[in-house]
């Protein structure tokens, strides 16, 4: 309590203050650590610190001028918790990395590549990307240093993040549109040196965009650094090719949890081929280990049994309606039994030591076995059964992602009828994936609506953006809704998404995730990570 005390003090005093507590509590630090140490052995030492960097790194972390660097420039007051944080040893690393790299940089020499932070989801990556853009910002070795989302509704996330870090809540400075995003580009004024903006609205920061020439001009000979979250999503496409292009002489850093690699490359490229180099890694085995994040526990409901599918295969296979009818003929028994054969044919397929793929009895079933009501009741039967244990008595809350819009409706009009649970239902209105427009304007009418009068809103499709962030909020037990765990019935229990929330999105009141989809690479881990964030020994 002390040690918070007087490093919050240390923030606001001046700075003669400053340095007088600023250099007592680091001889206060050193005395203890004196007595807590010296009778350690290097691996102890190493043991004690959080973090998976080598042990010589460790020892580093307690020596004079590193104990100097942790007090006087990686702590954070949060606003938003309440804490004093400390930055842990990878997130020091991976700052001051990227701190270093900006300074180092020769302008006059247009090279945009950075490189990438692989920093496991849940384990501060909005914390670290902030302190690097905050340090930059200090160091005036860049005159403008830009947080870059790919969504507008994690923009904001981020924004309230950044802010709740910030000494000054006007420090980080937020665009409400394109032209206020170019005034603050080419202003001068040092409250505008950190950002927060969406990739869509910088995508649009060009000539062709009827921007005065002059005005591009000015912020292109400005030394731009690019912090862009969540690096394995939509930076492959047009938006981020057309920044680069508009401010060829910025600097590109990316984080992410998940980097595109050469087995999931994206449009035939990968991180590295984006940003540059790796320069720091944390992966969720590193996290996970480190207890800095929670693990995962899945498991498999089946909603039909495996032998039946196996059967319905084998007939199909053997252009059989029944059992007897394969069997009587010996062409068709020969398939049929093959089929039948667990050995043969496994349940789920698989790339083989030769690198072929071997098929499974999962890759010959329609996708409309899975859009049958049988299937989706037997969904919604094993998560209301099994609800009050998974959630804590819905302490906790979940996500269930399915494979479609129409479907997603389907599962909402299935709990609202068949149990008590809170419920709501959130994906993208534009989006029409199986060309049910009516069916899904519909639904999220019906879905609004119920909202507006379980918690007393009054949303439309008009502000379904305002709706969106009201859930988000709702969720995370965020703004407006902060101590909401007190008053159950304002809580969700349960949202329903097709892609939306499963990346990105930041609550440690998330326990659980339900998939009704296939999911693969990055996107798996993304959505998984959902549920990984720390909340105490309660959170199962």
């Amino acid at each position: 309590l002390i040690t918070t005390v007087v490093l919050l003090c240390l923030q606001r005093l001046n700075s003669f203050l400053f340095f007088f507590f600023h250099s007592f509590f680091f001889f206060i630090i050193l005395f203890f650590s004196f007595f807590f140490f010296k009778q350690k052995t290097a691996y102890e030492i190493s043991a004690c610190l959080v973090g998976s960097e080598m042990c010589i790194r460790d020892r580093y972390l307690l020596s004079i001028p590193m104990a100097h660097q942790l007090i006087g420039f990686y702590t954070v007051a949060d606003d938003t918790d309440g804490i004093l944080k400390v930055m842990r040893s990878y997130q020091y690393y991976a700052t001051s990395r990227i701190t270093s790299r900006v300074a180092m940089r020769r302008w006059a020499d247009r090279d945009q590549m950075g490189g990438y932070i692989w920093h496991t989801t849940g384990s501060g990556k909005t914390l670290t990307s902030f302190k690097s853009a905050q340090l930059i910002a200090a160091s005036k070795d860049a005159d403008k240093v830009v947080f870059l989302m790919d969504r507008v509704e994690l923009g904001t996330q981020s924004l309230l993040d950044y802010r709740g870090f910030a000494d000054d809540t006007d420090s980080v400075q937020a665009t409400e549109n394109t032209d206020i995003l170019v005034a603050k580009l080419r202003s001068d004024d040092p409250a505008n040196t950190l950002i927060v903006t969406s990739i869509q609205k910088m995508s649009r920061v060009e000539e062709e965009n009827g921007f005065n020439a002059h005005d591009i001009e000015q912020i292109q000979n400005k030394r731009v650094v690019f912090i862009i979250d969540e690096a394995h999503r939509d930076v492959f496409g047009e938006m981020l090719r057309t920044i680069k292009e508009t401010f060829p002489n910025a600097m590109f850093f990316g984080f992410t949890g998940t980097p595109i690699h050469d087995e999931n490359q994206k449009k035939m490229s990968t991180t590295s081929d984006v940003f540059g180099n790796e320069l720091h890694r944390y992966s969720i085995a590193d996290g996970i280990r480190d207890k800095n994040v929670l693990g995962f526990d899945p498991y498999m409901v089946p909603t039909y049994k495996d032998r039946d599918l196996r059967k319905a295969v084998a007939l199909e296979r053997a252009k059989s309606t029944t059992e007897a009818e394969a069997m009587a003929d010996p062409k068709k028994k020969k398939v049929y039994l093959h089929y039948m054969d667990h050995t043969k044919v496994p349940m789920a397929g698989y790339v083989q030591a030769d690198g072929s793929y071997l098929k499974g009895i999962e890759d010959y079933l329609p996708v409309s076995q899975y859009e049958r009501e049988e299937h989706q009741c037997a969904v919604v039967d094993d998560i209301l059964e099994n609800w009050t244990t998974l959630s804590h008595d819905s302490k906790f809350h979940a996500i269930f992602a399915t494979s479609s819009i129409p479907e997603a409706i389907q599962y909402y009009k299935l709990f609202r009828t068949r149990g008590s649970l809170k419920v709501t239902a959130l994906f993208d209105p534009s989006i029409d994936n199986n060309g049910n427009g009516l069916f899904k304007e519909e639904g999220i009418v019906e879905i609004i609506e119920d909202y507006n009068t379980r918690y007393g809103m009054k949303f439309q499709m008009a502000t379904y953006a305002t709706f969106k962030k009201d859930i988000s909020y709702r969720l995370a037990h965020k703004e407006q809704y902060k101590g909401i765990e007190h008053t159950s019935d304002q809580q969700i229990d349960l949202l329903i998404v097709v892609d939306q929330m499963l990346t990105g999105f930041d609550s440690k009141w998330i326990n659980t995730l339900y998939l009704d989809k296939i999911l693969v690479y990055e996107k798996l881990i993304q959505a998984f990570s959902r549920t990984n964030r720390l909340y105490g020994p309660e959170k199962p």
